[in-house]
């Protein structure tokens, strides 16, 4: 069977805690309704859906560091199942030193940083992570919880090297989420807030004795469709990684391939996942014939031929079927495809 967190297991997702408090063996599981554990990083879908399984336009955001904390808290990448645990440094809890975090940090789902894939504007490869997201909302959001957020821009930390890509999103829910539709607005209306979200980049491993921090792309915020392509480029990339991956055993354990995998990731295959989750909506919303165009095992997405990028009036992103098209819309009256993203001749989802 393929695992999947449905939308009933998102709002019901409840949180194991195993280990002490403030020891390298915390760790923090995520159960959902059956009470069965659950990777976080493969089992949630990147694309928010409603009840009826219809994009919604956000994008879940786990939470890993709660705003106004500084324990390090990360997805464990290289361990079954993927809790949430506690970086190390030095054989003890890591925590920053520069002080408490001012924004919700975390990641996206189903995203991977590449480390071979070097775009050619920012020159380096990817750090074997989820993309990271930076949620700039009021509400402190706790560790292991899940969040639906609007994109809104994306900074490019040099990181030993590495390319560690910064999504900044705000929360769905939030005051501010109806009037940012993008890095301009949180200029306009939420002035110093962008600028101290680099320079708590560029300075937290100072007080660690190391250097500042550079960037990339001449240390600029990009906007939203930037933004989605990275996110596309980085969903792209984890489906290439569990397509790669011999699996997971019965008790989600695994040995890990040095030949497909990078630094002993701990991924499922893709036949254990339900990746159709992230764009059978908009399949369905193109119609049987476009449907049916989608092939292979990674999902082949329906011809460019018919769709368009547009801007909703709530600022978010949507896919919009060209004149002549429509009529092929399974949904009378829809005119566009809320949620998914064409970019540079790509069907997003």
């Amino acid at each position: 069977m393929k695992r999947v967190a449905s939308v009933n297991t998102i709002n019901r997702l409840t949180k194991v805690q195993e280990g002490e408090h403030d020891t390298v063996d915390y760790r923090v599981h995520s159960l959902d309704h059956n009470q069965e554990r659950i990777s976080l990083w493969h089992e949630l879908p990147l694309f928010a859906v409603d009840d009826d399984a219809k994009p919604t336009g956000a994008l879940n955001f786990i939470c890993e560091i709660p705003k106004y904390t500084r324990r390090k808290f990360e997805i464990c990448t290289t361990e079954a199942g993927n809790p949430i645990k506690q970086d190390q440094k030095n054989g003890k809890p890591r925590v920053f030193s520069k002080g408490d975090i001012f924004f919700n940090y975390g990641c996206f789902p189903r995203t991977w940083e590449d480390p071979q894939h070097v775009p050619e504007d920012v020159g380096v490869g990817g750090d074997n992570d989820p993309l990271d997201v930076c949620e700039i909302g009021l509400r402190q959001i706790p560790t292991g919880a899940v969040r639906q957020v609007k994109v809104l821009g994306v900074l490019c930390l040099i990181d030993d090297g590495e390319a560690d890509w910064k999504v900044i999103a705000i929360d769905e829910e939030d005051r501010w989420a109806r009037e940012l539709n993008d890095v301009q607005d949180v200029e306009r209306l939420l002035p110093g807030t962008l600028d101290a979200v680099r320079e708590w980049f560029r300075t937290y491993k100072i007080p660690d004795g190391k250097p500042e921090n550079r960037f990339a792309l001449g240390e600029e915020f990009m906007g939203v469709k930037y933004t989605m392509r990275v996110i596309r480029e980085t969903h792209e990339a984890w489906k290439r990684l569990v397509k790669s991956s011999g699996g997971w055993r019965g008790d989600l354990s695994r040995e890990a391939s040095s030949q497909s995998l990078h630094r002993n990731l701990s991924v499922p295959s893709l036949e254990e996942l339900d990746i159709d989750s992230d764009h059978q909506a908009v399949c369905a919303l193109l119609g049987e014939e476009a449907a049916s165009k989608a092939s292979g095992s990674l999902g082949v997405p329906p011809p460019m031929a018919c769709v368009e990028v547009k801007m909703s009036a709530a600022g978010g992103v949507v896919l919009g079927l060209k004149e002549g098209v429509k009529e092929r819309v399974a949904v009378a009256g829809k005119e566009t495809v809320p949620n998914l993203v064409a970019v540079d001749g790509a069907l997003e989802f």
